[in-house]
């Protein structure tokens, strides 16, 4: 009896179903390539890997004009330091397509969660780009969007919303349900002067006319459409729920009530609003009252990687040689998404990498250079902190439901 997310066919402005369209999140298949916290690192290596891959297709090229039966497979040259070939790429130099950089292709998306990260959005990069673009056409049009974990996932059920193209792994085998999606306006005449976006697209509700009119009839005429996307967001955090349907929420995506109380459906909706606030704006909110922190006036920020002091005290975090942060409250890793605590997440993906296969680094630090604040990893990890201990008061507060 309970209402599906998902449409069976994306776009059904028909459909019996709390959303009309849905997507996949985006894998590039070449992250080290094309995501990076540094702009100026993705634009250094870009250009090698498309210098490189215009060689390897005038070669090909070349050398099929001499010999017609010559594979892409069997020629190109597979240096994992110079290029990431897929198999679209590899098509490409097949078919002698060259390709150019694009100083304009650099989207700011949602790596992991709580984890920004610069991307080279130019699309034959990235292998599997989705339905994004018309949930994030560009930075200019807002959006938010409820990332959830995809079928046949090997961690339990979890989401998060975000306000920007999101990793396919945000959460595992990311789903992604829009407020809204947008459509290319052909019909649009430009005047002279006319450069805006707005004008350029058609924006579209993600929720459905069905959920809305079944909602207006039981709960008032006083119901939108952004309520019940933030009434699906706060359910979609209800503890008894998400025990109860663990094991049908990893064979299949969510199915959700439509509660009977009024008051229930107002509190849901209200709840997830205060949670999109608070996950969205994460990097605005203010540190947590009674975290301690020592060392910051010796101006070094610089992060390599964050630890506890033993594994199992974790009211403490050593964030660098200088600085620690302690009397974190235990109650900041109850809030668990994706997999793990959102205060883990920030200390595993804010650390200095390099990507074995192709030797191109990941620097945090370069992100709090380019955002020109120092101080922006330390402000984020106590930022979590206090997301985290909202977050989990908000759900603790959240209306009793029972399910027979």
């Amino acid at each position: 009896n309970y209402i599906p997310l998902t449409p069976v066919k994306k776009f059904d402005l028909k459909t019996q179903t709390i959303f009309n369209t849905y997507a996949i999140g985006v894998a590039t298949n070449r992250d080290a390539w094309v995501c990076n916290f540094s702009k100026s690192v993705i634009e250094i290596n870009i250009k090698k890997m498309i210098s490189f891959y215009n060689e390897q297709q005038n070669s090909f090229r070349s050398a099929k004009a001499e010999n017609q039966n010559l594979e892409i497979e069997n020629f190109i040259d597979s240096d994992a330091k110079k290029i990431s070939w897929t198999r679209a790429l590899r098509k490409d130099a097949s078919n002698g397509i060259e390709h150019k950089f694009q100083i304009n292709d650099f989207i700011t998306g949602t790596y992991r969660p709580f984890t920004k990260q610069k991307i080279y959005f130019y699309k034959s990069f990235i292998e599997s780009p989705g339905l994004n673009t018309k949930l994030f056409p560009n930075q200019n049009l807002k959006n938010l969007a409820i990332c959830l974990t995809g079928m046949g996932a090997s961690k339990d059920f979890s989401i998060i919303l975000t306000d920007s193209i999101p990793d396919v792994q945000v959460i595992m085998n990311g789903q992604v349900f829009p407020l809204y999606y947008y459509e290319e306006n052909n019909s649009t005449q430009k005047g002279l002067f006319d450069t805006g976006d707005h004008n350029d697209y058609i924006r579209r509700d993600g929720i459905s006319d069905f959920i809305l009119e079944r909602a207006t009839k039981q709960y008032g005429k006083n119901v939108t459409k952004e309520d019940i996307f933030y009434y699906v967001y706060g359910f979609l955090h209800c503890p008894e729920y998400r025990e109860m349907f663990a094991n049908d929420l990893k064979k299949m995506l969510p199915r959700l009530p439509l509660v009977e109380d009024v008051r229930d459906f107002w509190s849901f909706s209200k709840a997830g609003r205060k949670l999109a606030e608070l996950h969205i704006n994460y990097e605005t909110v203010p540190a947590f009252d009674g975290v301690v922190v020592k060392g910051a006036d010796s101006d070094f920020f610089h992060v390599d990687k964050m630890r506890f002091p033993k594994k199992d005290q974790k009211d403490t975090i050593i964030y660098n040689s200088r600085i620690s942060i302690s009397n974190i409250p235990a109650a900041a890793y109850e809030y668990v998404v994706n997999g793990k605590s959102a205060i883990e997440w920030v200390m595993e993906r804010y650390a200095v990498t390099t990507h074995k296969d192709s030797g191109i680094k990941n620097d945090p630090n370069d992100w709090a250079t380019e955002v020109e604040n120092p101080r922006y990893i330390l402000d984020l990890v106590l930022s979590i902190i206090n997301v985290s201990v909202q977050t989990v008061e908000i759900v603790k507060g959240l209306p009793q439901v029972k399910f027979e």
